[in-house]
Formats: structure tokens, sequence, C-alpha cells
């Protein structure tokens, strides 16, 4: 059936608390998206975020942001006080989120509510069932606290290479700071699903996203060394990146250590497995970040400066989704296979049988020539965007190309009398016979680069920006649902 959604991440939401959280905000989204006649709500990944706020630079892939907890659910189940959360300083402007601010405000409004905490069914229950992820990460970020927040690869041999006596020492010696942390981690997920609830039970289903990487300082790494390539002193031998390009001349060095898929496959990719299972149980559709590493990826040596001296290696290809498939079912995927695609990347997406998908802005190229992420080439079996959280917004995006490519982007538009260029290249994408359009919140909003989420290979001033209060109108829902109704994006027996 052909749909629509929305990307909008949960820190960019409004809130009282400098950050989006799972509260009453997140829930009024959702009705607006309802209101919106849209089907799905793209968010970027839960995880906790760590090296430059990075969504994709987590401690852990399995546990949940303790920044995005609401903290009115707290003051609700008596655990805080709203003047306790009232003389908190999070930051006083609402367009954008300080991290430092909020992190520190929260983490301590968060151990307040653990102190007036008692364990319950439903956290005994938690922590039972998630104790194979919950008790590495919670000892890591315990120990990690030591060591005033230091990557593992710094901490003392006995702990940084898992010792059993410093195992076991650290747990007795930090068992209050580990309780804390599991503690957090069940108050995000029981907000979490009561989200999901929420917009389910409205007819809204969740995308989210799954970076294919996780951080070399992630619990994910100290708990799994053996399954990456890393050497005797656990530091990576190879590093992740992309190769130079027409976006970047040395290409774009992301650091995160490369897995070793030979001791993987001899697991049957357990550890994915458990990755996917996850995710497929904190989301309704799993979008794969870079799923062209599962065809072949970029490996750069580790301790150089630029992505330049990598090369092309082979990565699992089909027989990792075949046992991915075995294990857990078919689950609903999104193929992020944007970069340069060779034609295996191309024909294990087919094999897959995964959407793909396209970026409108990535059709007027510099030759000013004819390009699959045009709307009149999307095939059915693809999810479109204007563009993504990597890319400038529409108007900041035009604003800074050439005159040449503005006119070729009004020529293949052709905006109506009085329609505004982004409602136009909307139009485009909801008549193409893509499955899925999503529409980036900030294209919706019509607002300029200040508003982009994230520049790639760079640090400072990603990931803030946040939708202020009153933007959130009724006149760009009926507009939205508008294009849902003319396009056939909507399900009749509901409507």
């Amino acid at each position: 059936m052909r749909s629509s959604g929305i990307l909008m991440h949960i820190t960019s939401l409004p809130s009282p608390y400098g950050i989006g959280t799972f509260g009453a905000d997140a829930e009024a989204f959702v009705d607006w998206l309802v209101s919106a006649g849209q089907k799905y709500w793209q968010i970027l990944p839960l995880s906790p975020t760590g090296y430059g706020e990075s969504p994709y630079q987590s401690f852990s892939t399995f546990a949940g942001n303790p920044l995005l907890i609401d903290l009115d659910d707290l003051v609700a189940n008596g655990l805080i006080t709203k003047a306790a959360c009232e003389q908190a300083e999070f930051g006083a402007d609402p367009s954008f989120v300080d991290f430092d601010k909020v992190y520190r405000s929260k983490m301590r409004l968060l151990n307040e509510a653990f102190k007036s905490f008692t364990e319950d069914v439903g956290y005994l229950a938690f922590v039972q069932e998630e104790a194979e992820w919950l008790d590495d990460y919670a000892l890591f970020m315990a120990v990690k606290e030591q060591y005033n927040l230091q990557s593992w690869q710094t901490w003392d041999k006995d702990i940084r290479f898992r010792k059993a006596d410093a195992m076991k020492a650290a747990r007795e010696e930090f068992a209050e700071r580990i309780n804390f942390w599991k503690f957090v981690q069940y108050t995000f997920i029981r907000q979490w699903q009561k989200l999901k609830r929420y917009a389910n039970k409205n007819g809204i289903k969740i995308i989210g996203d799954l970076p294919i990487y996780v951080a070399l300082d992630s619990a994910d790494v100290w708990s799994n060394t053996d399954l990456f390539l890393l050497d005797v002193d656990c530091m990576p031998t190879k590093v992740a990146g992309v190769p130079p390009d027409f976006f970047s001349k040395t290409g774009q060095l992301w650091g995160n250590p490369l897995y070793d898929w030979e001791r993987m496959k001899k697991e049957n990719y357990l550890w994915w497995v458990k990755r996917v299972k996850k995710c497929a149980e904190l989301y309704d559709t799993i979008r794969i970040d870079h799923f062209r590493a599962f065809d072949t990826y970029w490996a750069i040596p580790y301790g150089e400066k630029t992505a330049v001296n990598g090369k092309w290696e082979v990565g699992p290809r089909m027989e990792f989704f075949g046992a991915i498939n075995k294990e857990l079912g078919d689950i609903d995927i999104i193929a992020e296979d944007l970069g340069e695609v060779f034609e295996s990347v191309t024909e294990l997406l087919a094999a897959s049988g995964f959407p793909g998908m396209k970026i409108l802005q990535f059709g007027f190229n510099p030759e000013h020539a004819d390009s699959d992420h045009l709307p009149h080439h999307y095939p059915q079996n693809s999810v479109v965007y204007t563009g993504t959280h990597d890319n400038s917004t529409l108007k900041g995006w035009l604003k800074n190309e050439k005159s040449e490519t503005r006119r070729m982007f009004k020529n293949y538009l052709r905006p109506a009398f009085l329609e505004s260029i982004n409602h136009a290249a909307f139009r485009a994408l909801y008549q193409s016979r893509a499955k899925l359009v999503v529409l980036p919140m900030q294209d919706v909003l019509g607002l300029d680069d200040k508003a982009r989420m994230n520049i790639p290979s760079t640090l400072g001033g990603n990931w803030i920006w946040r939708m202020k209060k009153d933007k959130n109108t009724a006149g760009m829902a009926g507009k939205i649902r508008g294009l849902v109704r003319t396009y056939f994006r909507e399900d009749k027996k509901k409507t």
C-alpha cells in the first residue's frame, strides 16, 4: 500500500526540559501525524549518544538514551518533584539542545529519582529478561564513571581485559551504580513502550535506525572483543569509513572498529541476530544504515588521518540476511543503499527484497544529467526522501547550489502559481511510484540550514536542532494531508 511519513528525531521535539523526550509533546506529535494523514514516524537511533553527541557513536547498541526520559512521568510516579525539574538548568534557547546543560541536569534528576525508586515486579522482570546485555552495559557505565568517562582502552589492564577477579570486584564495589544504570534503562524502556503503544494505537508505525557499526568506546566492543578486528591491546587494526568521492576529497574516517565477519559466521551471526531482534522489539520497521557494507566495505588501517588509504573488502552478503531470516523470520527492513554503489550491492538489495532509498537532492547532479534519484525513475519498492539527517534542508541546499542546478530543479518540479518550491518537491515524491515517501520535518517547516541535523565528518553543532512548539501547525498538516489524498497514500478503510 502507498503511504507516507515524517522524519523527526525524538531530541528535536519541543519540551520544557531542553530536549525532546517521550512525554506529552511526543504524543502531541503523534496526533499531528494522524491529522496530516501520515502512517510512519521515522526517528534516529535511540541509543545513548557518545562522542560528539552522535546517535551513531553510542556507548551501547542495546541500551536507550537517558536524555530521552520524560521527567514529568517521574514526577507523576512520585520519584522527583516538579519544583526540582523547574529549578534545573536545561538551556534558554528552545530551538536547539544544549547537551552539556541537559546532561548535567537530567542525570542529577535521574539520580534523585533512583534514590526514591523501589524495585517492582516490572523492574525485576526487565533486569532478568535483558540480563545478557544489561549486566555488561550497567557495569561498563559504572566503571566508566570511575574513570571520568574515559574510553575503556585507558582503564587498568585487569578490568580492560575483563579478568574474572577484576570483574567480580567491580560488581561488588559499584553495585549501587550498576543498579542505577539498570533503573535508567528500565525507565527508558517503560516510557518508550508507552509512547510506541500510543503511536500504534493511532495507526502510526515507527521506523527506527540501526547503525551498521558500533562505537569503539562501547559496552558492545568491551564485552565482545573477539567479534571485532582488534589487536592484543584491544586496539583496532582496521576501522570503518567511506572512500573519497564528490562530497569529500579525503573520504570519511568514521573510526568504528570493523567486524570479524569470519568469526561471526562461525557463530551463525548470533550477536547480530540478538541485535536485530532487539531493534524489532523497539520499532515496527528497521532502517539499516550503510547497507552497502554488507556487500563490500571500506577498511582503513588504524592510525590513518584520512580515509584515502583504505581498500574495499567483502562483507557477509546474502548469507548474513539468510541467517537473520532463519532465526527471526521476516523483519520489515529498509536498506540505506546510498553512496558509491557497485553492481554487487544492487544485486544484494534485489536478492534481499528490501526497499532501497532515493534522495531528491541527489537527482540534481553537477552534470545536470538524468539520475536514478529523480522521481520519474523511482521503483515501487523504494522509500524516498527530499533529504536525510546527513543532508542540507531543501531550502539550505537550494541556497548553496549553483544557479544552473536551481534552474534545473525548478524546471523539473514546475511549481504552480503561489506554490512553494518545497511543496512542489513534496508533490513530485508523493506522485511517484515509490511505496513510501518520508519528509524531514525541517523541510515541512521550510527551514534553512540552521535546522540541519548533521554535517558528516564534522564535530560541534550537530544533532542539536529542535522544533519550536508553535511551529507544529494545523495548516501544515492540512497541506500534507491534501497530498496524501490526491496521490492515494491513505488507507480508505480508515478514513
